[in-house]
């Protein structure tokens, strides 16, 4: 007897399946309720959306993933492989910390690239724009010995559209240089 299962609608406390069965030419279908816990394992990480999971499930170990600040042409600097997700909701949110905290909690992390800041001209700064504190700060609480390694600013538009390069998160923060290039690392047991 053929059947087949379709997953009809989804809350928080249980799935509703509908069950579909052909007997002599007549349909019977009957819901049956599954409870969640603890039957059905699901993402134990704090990163939940579905389409940055779905590309670094497919990333292998060298590949990037540039978090980009709010100011970054993401548009013209992507690389051959790489697939842009815009997070930038409103000025400010998300920061890239932020995204930084939640990517630290789902995939391994070898090391990380920042653009180097400017000397001269408007934008110049005398020491480390305060973000890389922020994401240092994130490494040691996530029990990462990264250390961030700035990249010259125009090296690193060209370091970013590599062919590892398979991701840009684009995000609202309005810190000056705030991008940061990670490079995955590999998932021991």
């Amino acid at each position: 007897m053929p059947f087949r299962f379709t997953f009809w609608r989804a809350c928080r406390t249980k799935i509703l399946l509908s069950v579909k069965t052909k007997n002599q030419g007549d349909m019977l279908q009957s819901r049956i309720h599954i409870l969640l816990s603890p039957f059905i394992t699901m993402l134990k990480h704090q990163l939940i959306h579905p389409k940055i999971n779905e590309i670094l499930g497919r990333a292998g170990h060298h590949a990037c993933i540039l978090i980009a600040d709010g100011n970054y042409p993401c548009s013209s600097t992507l690389g051959p492989n790489a697939e842009l997700v815009s997070l930038n909701l409103s000025p400010g949110l998300p920061t890239c910390d932020q995204v930084l905290k939640a990517l630290l909690t789902a995939i391994p992390i070898e090391a990380a690239n920042t653009m180097m800041y400017q000397t001269e001209g408007p934008y110049a700064q005398t020491e480390d724009p305060p973000v890389w504190e922020q994401f240092r700060d994130s490494f040691r609480q996530a029990n990462l010995d990264i250390e961030l390694e700035p990249i010259e600013k125009f090296e690193f538009y060209p370091a970013v559209s590599t062919s590892d390069h398979v991701l840009t998160i684009q995000t609202a923060d309005q810190h000056l240089f705030a991008n940061l290039l990670l490079h995955v690392g590999v998932r021991q047991a």
